[in-house]
């Protein structure tokens, strides 16, 4: 039976039914309302609205229907419009009337803006532990290869060289921004708008403070039309999650790249790879291609989200209904992706002789050479810019490189040069003199590992202490 069905005088379509029900993913937050209807119940009874008897029946009976869906007992309707109205059925089939006077002061409105809250305040808390899980396992691998010297790139062009472990850190500081973001969406979505009704509260002395506290909300939100009608939340949790999708797409085109025949950097495990159906020869990176093929399906949910609130009148509209599979589609994609990418990279073989080899090549030591010139001759710097792009040039055409360019011709382009040329461009020299902050030196590597670690420790006793 529909809740709104005395104001009609005749059935509706059965198309319109299944248009409009939402049933089939707001099911997910059975939990989460009966958790707000508990503490909306438990409020009506202290405040006097119905019997403290009452409320108490209907609390532990809502308990026991939460435990019947948790044991598979009790199966939620697949014809019933929405959870809410499931829930409260059964509510009323269970205890007659007592079940009935649940609903007071409220509306499906404040209703639904209180279990997505409460829904995406959990996905985003398990969303965190996974996210902090491949941060460790990022600054664990970046430790054992604080050392490794491969070639950075820009214009994916050799430019300089750097450490994988380096490259690594990289990646975790995108994440930790990652979590930070999820911490704010959260701080700012942590407001109760239980007892703002359909859209302008209610005549019943509700105590919005009181079912705040019990929900572990900071505190009512302050205005009933806006409690109702906002959905900054979910677009705010849908762009931290596809920027953190954009970030993984990221590290999935590299370690698409660094497992390639072109590069191998890398071997990914076989147990997280595929292979052809034709050519027995192929080990794929699909898991990652397919993350990174995913991070397209995330932006949609975001564009969707915004597209569909761009133009809606205060308060609420059924448009909104449109929130939860985005934002439920966007938290699970992630959730999804992380979930096989954290054995991933934990379980790869980094072969350090391949990154060494390609880090040789490439020139990528030509800035130490030109600041070699103004550091130890006191040259300008573009003079030596200019006198070290000579001495590339004239390598590529006599087919050498910086390392073994004889030091006449050195010294023909440039009579400053002297034998300590040889170490100030030699590839670990390179990378372990770049000891400013920030910088790849392998001391850098290992502290920037160490201080992220800490980071993730102290947000997990901070998650500890709420």
């Amino acid at each position: 039976m529909k809740l709104w069905k005395g104001r009609f005088q005749k059935e509706a379509d059965p198309r319109t039914n299944d248009f409009n029900s939402s049933i089939a993913f707001d099911s997910r937050m059975y939990r989460q309302d009966i958790e707000g209807s508990i503490a909306h119940a438990t409020m009506l009874g202290r405040q006097g609205i119905i019997g403290e008897n009452e409320s108490m029946k209907i609390c532990v009976e809502l308990g026991k229907i939460r435990d019947d869906l948790d044991a598979g007992v009790l199966a939620i309707d697949p014809d019933a419009e929405d959870i809410h109205t499931f829930v409260e059925q059964e509510l009323t089939a269970r205890l007659g009337d007592a079940g009935k006077r649940l609903h007071t002061g409220r509306s499906r409105n404040d209703q639904v803006a209180l279990d997505i809250r409460l829904t995406l305040r959990e996905d985003c808390a398990g969303l965190k532990a996974q996210l902090k899980e491949l941060i460790s396992v990022l600054c664990k691998e970046a430790k054992l290869y604080s050392d490794a010297v491969m070639p950075g790139y820009t214009h994916m062009q050799r430019a300089q060289p750097v450490t994988f472990g380096h490259h690594l850190m990289a990646y975790a500081e995108m994440l930790l921004r990652d979590v930070s973001r999820l911490d704010d969406a959260i701080r700012r979505m942590n407001y109760s708008p239980l007892g703002s009704g359909a859209l302008a509260g209610t005549t019943y002395p509700l105590d919005r403070e009181m079912t705040a506290k019990l929900l572990g909300f900071t505190a009512p939100a302050q205005n009933s039309l806006d409690a109702v009608a906002d959905r900054d939340f979910c677009a705010e949790i849908v762009f931290a999650v596809s920027l953190c999708m954009a970030h993984l797409s990221r590290l999935c085109e590299e370690l698409v790249l660094w497992c390639s025949w072109e590069f191998r950097f890398i071997e990914l495990d076989d147990a997280y790879c595929t292979g052809s159906s034709i050519m027995p020869q192929k080990k794929n990176p699909d898991l990652a291609e397919l993350i990174r093929g995913k991070s397209g399906r995330v932006f949609g949910d975001l564009i969707g989200l915004l597209t569909m609130m761009k133009g809606l009148p205060l308060a609420y509209n059924k448009d909104m209904q449109e929130d939860k599979e985005a934002v439920f589609d966007a938290v699970d994609t992630l959730k999804l992706c992380l979930t096989p990418l954290i054995p991933m990279l934990d379980t790869m073989k980094v072969r350090k002789d391949h990154m060494r080899a390609a880090a040789a090549g490439g020139f990528i030591n030509a800035t130490d050479c030109a600041d070699y010139l103004v550091s130890v001759k006191g040259l300008p710097f573009r003079d030596a810019y200019k006198i070290t792009g000579e001495l590339v040039a004239l390598c590529i055409e006599q087919k050498l490189t910086l390392e073994t360019l004889p030091l006449q011709q050195y010294q023909a382009v440039c009579p400053d040069f002297d034998e300590g040329v040889y170490e100030a461009i030699s590839l670990d020299k390179c990378v372990s003199d770049r000891k400013v902050l920030g910088g790849p030196a392998p001391e850098n590597v290992r502290a920037q590992a160490k201080r992220v670690l800490e980071l993730v420790e102290e947000m997990d006793k901070r998650t500890g202490d709420c």
